[in-house]
Order: C-alpha cells, then structure tokens, then sequence
C-alpha cells in the first residue's frame, strides 16, 4: 500500500474533518461495538439477583463468565481464519448474528445451566465482531485514519461505561432485561449493518488455523500471553467475585461498576499513552500491576466492609484500564509475528485466564473462605510483573526505539495493523499513540511502503 508523505500526513491532519462525521456505514458498525463492549459488564449488576432467582450458588453462576470468555479466548483462534474465507463484512454479520441469538434465547432461559451455555454462543459470536470491527471501521471511515480510531475509541470508552449502568437499570426490573435488551440492540446494528455496510473484499492471503498456536513457541509471545493470563485472573475475579461482597440491588451495582467502567475507559484511552511516555513500558506495569495487587488484597482482608469493597473496586479500574493496552503494547511491540497473528495468540491466552478466574474463586469461597480467591488473585497479579520482567530488556530496546526521529517498527505498520484481522480493541489505542509520535518525531508515514514491500514479519526481530 502506497503511503502519504509526512508532508501530506500533516496536511490532512491539519484539514481533517470532525471525527463524528462519517458515512452511515461506519456509525452501523460503531453503534454495534458500543453495545459489545457493554457486555464486559453489563451481568454484574445482575450476578446476586440470579443465584437468588434460580436457586444457584455463586460459582453456578461464576460459569456465565467462564462459559463465555472461555469460548471467546478458543474462538480468537480461528476468526483470522473466518474472515479470510468470509470477508470482514460477512465475518462480522455472522458475529452480530450469533449474539442476537444467544442472548435472546438466554433470557428466555429457566436455568442457569442453559444461560450458561447460551452465554457460550454468546462468546463465539462476540470474538468473530470484535476481532473484525476495528478493521471495518477503519476501511469504511472518511476524514483520515485518526478519524477512525478516535471513534473507535469512543465506542470502546461507552460501551465499557454505560455496560453496568445498563445492565443495573434493566436487572432492577428482571434478570432476564440485559440479556433482550442486547438482543434488541444488536438486531438493529445487525440490520444496519447488513444494509450500510458495503461488501468487502476477502484477504488476498487466507489465514493458518495453526499460525496462533505456532507463534506461542516464541519465547517473547508467550510470556507476554501469560503476563496477560495472570493479571487477568486477578481482573476477573475482582469483576466477577464482587458483586457478591456488596450487598446492593442490581441498579445500585451498576452505578459502582459504571464507576468502575469510566476509570478504565479513561486510563486505557488517556492514562496509559501518558503513563508509557513518562516512565516506559515497563516501569508503568510493574507499577500498575503492583498497585493492582495491593488492591485487591485489600478485598480480601476487608470482604465483609462492603464500603471498602466498593472503593476498591471502583480504583481497579485505575490499573485495569492500564493493564489492558500497555500489555498489548508489550505484546505487539516484541512479539516476532504479524500483529494479526499475535493478536489472536494474546487473546486466546489471556481471555482463557479471564475464563477460569470467578468460575475458580466460586469453588475457593465454597471450600474455604471469601478472603482467599482475592488473596490468589492478588498474588496472581504480583507473579505477571515478575513473568513481565524476563522480557525487561525487550520492552526497554522497543520504547528506545519509538523515541528516535524516523518512522519505528511500531509506527510504521500502525495503520496496516488495525486494518488486518483478528485484531483487540486495544490495538485502536496504540495505533493513534503511533500516529501521535509519527509527528512528534517528524518520521510521518514514510517508512510504511518499505515495511509493506518486505513483509511486516520481515521488520520484526527475531
């Protein structure tokens, strides 16, 4: 792909116009990711109200996670594969359609064995849109590649904010409310999509079912994938476990986890970009996660303050929203594949540790006692710093490299990166933060063609 000069790169930044005024394609397909990204949160305000109405005990319940992150950690292995022999339009109607039916026939559901497994179809139809929306909206949107990616970012920031508030305000009716009200929700962008959304083209290269799990062998993947799995289980099991400690009505859940929502929203938008310039990759996680540790071992000593509980919850957010893209940014910064296929890898790794988290705590206050899941889980997240830190000396040369003028590995197949599927939301965050040093460090776009000609594996080290 032929790429503008820097010269050209600043005059369309300078002549650009608003964000928020795209083809009606490209607000089909955001509209949807608003409401996917709700379904981060949106069963938390609801978690107490359904072990009540179904006569289930927390870790039954636990498995509406562990049935649907499990199944979308699986599924981010092979939707590289669904696209190519798709398309990314026709990918992303088979994930629109998958959740509106999944999550209509979940709230029609009388136990919580079936929502569970619903849930699961629910996963494989959330892994096949996200991986694919990014690179949609980027190939549909007008006024420059930022344009997207800002509007991608919005999307991402309501969704995971309004997520909880909506899941409350439905869930203080019935439990079975989110489940349709994303049924309905989806079934429009469905259509909308279906409609607006232009055909596109399938790959020019089909994708390995095989190349996610072949690229584990590299040893910077697959320590960054478990760095991911760690701080994950201690994420989810704070997500997942919490509610219980809280003791309030879905309505009021949802407004503590809305809190929650913003925090992470801004930290992963804002926060983390700044963070990474100021003190590095590394330094920021190390910090990050040990800060993230210290919070939820403060659950844990203190489970039955539910006011303690609430704040603590509400502050992880803080880390959280960190966590989530400078992990991908260590990933794709040292990772020696294409980003696509490490996309997939890192997914597949870290949503499996998602999965297993809440379902694994249920079992631990069973058995035990409800301080010593968020004690695990806190020393979960201790062990991803100490996984992170054999791969200090990467993290380091990659930051190195982004401060010098001319366009860096990381800048130059910015833009070709969110274009490629499966792709993670957070990659939209490292793509504007690429741009944004492109300019600072006068490297525009130029070294793109370059890459491109060569091969984007070619350009990585090994």
């Amino acid at each position: 792909m032929k790429s503008p000069a820097p010269d050209d790169a600043a005059t369309e930044t300078a002549s650009a116009p608003s964000p928020f005024r795209q083809p009606k394609a490209v607000w089909a397909v955001a509209f949807a990711c608003v409401i996917s990204f709700m379904g981060i949160g949106l069963v938390d305000p609801i978690l107490p109200s359904l072990a009540a109405k179904l006569q289930a005990s927390p870790s039954q319940v636990e498995l509406l996670f562990t049935s649907y992150l499990v199944v979308t950690a699986v599924a981010m292995l092979v939707t590289g594969w669904v696209s190519s022999l798709l398309g990314a339009k026709n990918t992303l109607i088979a994930g629109l359609t998958l959740i509106v039916v999944f999550s209509a026939v979940a709230g029609a559901s009388g136990s919580i064995g079936e929502i569970v497994g619903f849930r699961a179809g629910w996963g494989v139809g959330n892994a096949l849109f996200i991986a694919t929306s990014l690179a949609v909206i980027v190939g549909s949107a007008s006024g420059g590649f930022k344009g997207a990616i800002v509007l991608y970012e919005t999307a991402l920031g309501v969704g995971i904010a309004c997520g909880p508030l909506l899941g409350g305000l439905m869930g203080n009716v019935s439990w079975r409310g989110p489940f349709f009200g994303v049924a309905v929700l989806m079934l429009i962008a469905l259509v909308a999509t279906a409609i607006l959304v232009p055909p596109t083209p399938r790959p020019a290269r089909r994708s390995s079912l095989s190349e996610p799990i072949k690229a584990l062998r590299h040893r910077s993947l697959a320590t960054t994938g478990v760095t991911g799995l760690l701080y994950n289980w201690g994420f989810f099991t704070i997500l997942g476990y919490a509610p219980f400690l809280m003791h309030l009505s879905p309505l009021r859940l949802g407004g503590v986890f809305c809190g929650w929502g913003v925090l992470v929203a801004l930290f992963a938008v804002f926060g983390a970009p700044m963070l990474k310039a100021r003190f590095g990759t590394a330094v920021t996680l190390y910090g990050s996660m040990v800060l993230m540790a210290l919070d939820t071992l403060v659950i844990g000593i203190f489970p039955d303050h539910p006011g303690v509980v609430i704040g603590a919850v509400i502050v992880s957010g803080v880390f959280i929203g960190t966590n989530n893209t400078l992990v991908t940014t260590a990933v794709m910064s040292i990772a020696p594949v294409p980003r696509p296929v490490a996309s997939a890898a890192y997914g597949f790794v870290r949503f499996i540790g998602g999965g297993l988290a809440p379902y694994v705590a249920g079992k631990l206050v069973e058995h035990y006692n409800v301080h010593v899941p968020f004690v695990l889980g806190a020393v979960t997240v201790l062990a991803a710093a100490v996984v992170l830190s054999t791969v200090h000396r990467a993290l380091c040369d990659a930051d190195a490299e982004e401060t010098h003028a001319g366009p860096s590995r990381e800048r130059s197949d910015a833009e070709e990166a969110v274009r490629e599927t499966p792709g993670l939301p957070e990659e939209a965050i490292l793509a504007e933060t690429a741009l944004a040093e492109d300019r600072a460090f006068g490297g525009g776009t130029a070294g793109r063609g370059a890459a491109s000609e060569g091969g984007a594996e070619d350009a990585r080290r090994p």
